[in-house]
């Protein structure tokens, strides 16, 4: 009767936890072979074929670009750009600016990390102007 009463609760506590978390491995980043975004209608048993790799390829690159035209379709580009490009422009200030303090602030016996933090700064600046090549491209 105990192994009985043991077993119930167990297939009991089965059917609650699959009730209530369908999918566990979707709510843990890097665990799942399909993306949680992922509008590709293609379903796939291994993961090297859902990278574009071998024959999968063609239709790995066709789901990026649906992606790519669904992010410009959100983004209104055309009806926003101004507020786009003073969004990057004031960025750029900002980062111009963290640059300024963070040279000020440089310790002379210990400057390596004030000048990783300087690179980073760059490379972001790097970044904005890309973002705004994109902007004015569209």
């Amino acid at each position: 009767m105990f192994f009985l009463c043991v077993a119930v609760f167990l297939v009991g506590s089965y059917i609650l936890y699959s009730i209530l978390y369908p999918n566990p491995y979707s709510i843990m980043e890097g665990m799942s072979v399909d993306d949680v975004s992922s509008t590709s209608t293609t379903s796939t048993t291994s993961s090297t074929t859902s990278n574009g790799i071998a024959g999968n390829a063609a239709a790995y690159g066709a789901n990026l670009k649906a992606q790519a035209v669904k992010a410009q379709d959100s983004f209104l580009i055309s009806k926003y750009r101004t507020d786009y490009e003073n969004v990057v422009i004031n960025m750029d200030d900002l980062v111009n600016n963290l640059m300024l303090q963070t040279t000020l602030s440089i310790d002379p016996a210990k400057p390596q990390e004030a000048l990783g933090k300087l690179v980073m700064l760059n490379n972001a600046k790097t970044a904005l102007n890309s973002v705004m090549k994109f902007i004015d491209k569209t």
